[in-house]
């Protein structure tokens, strides 16, 4: 991926930049993400929160309580409904992109699939890609 890069909401409302190299890209399966993205998962880029910069508008926020008991906060536009973004309560000093909010989301490219024993049954996974059912231990 091509850094810097930036992204937004559909409307234009919300825009953000990225100066730092992304530290993970993968593809979550769990049942939150795919109720946030309305789909089969929550294509992620992981990111340092200092590397980040909201240039334009103010997300709402969403707050929601993960299996392991932190907080995920997803960030989203409140004018047309474009998800952007997650602080994540159990990474510090880090954030989650949607692959989607990008202005050009070619260069997404996902190391592997995480929480594969909630993906649904229609979820055509990328064959060659790793495979976990839940977070994989760092």
């Amino acid at each position: 991926m091509d850094v810097p890069f930036s992204g937004g909401c559909a409307c234009g409302a919300i825009r953000y930049t990225y100066t730092g190299a992304p530290r993970y890209m993968g593809n979550c399966h769990c049942r939150h993400c795919q109720q946030a993205t309305g789909s089969a998962y929550f294509p992620t880029v992981l990111m340092k929160e200092a590397d980040f910069a909201l240039e334009k508008g103010e997300p709402a926020w969403y707050e929601r309580t993960a299996d392991k008991g932190h907080a995920m906060r997803r960030a989203f536009c409140s004018a047309c409904g474009s998800p952007l973004f997650l602080v994540n309560g159990a990474g510090r000093g880090a954030m989650v992109l949607y692959a989607g909010s990008l202005d050009d989301p070619s260069g997404y490219e996902p190391s592997r699939d995480l929480f594969v024993k909630s993906a649904q049954p229609w979820d055509l996974m990328h064959p060659e890609l790793p495979k976990s059912d839940g977070m994989p231990e760092r």
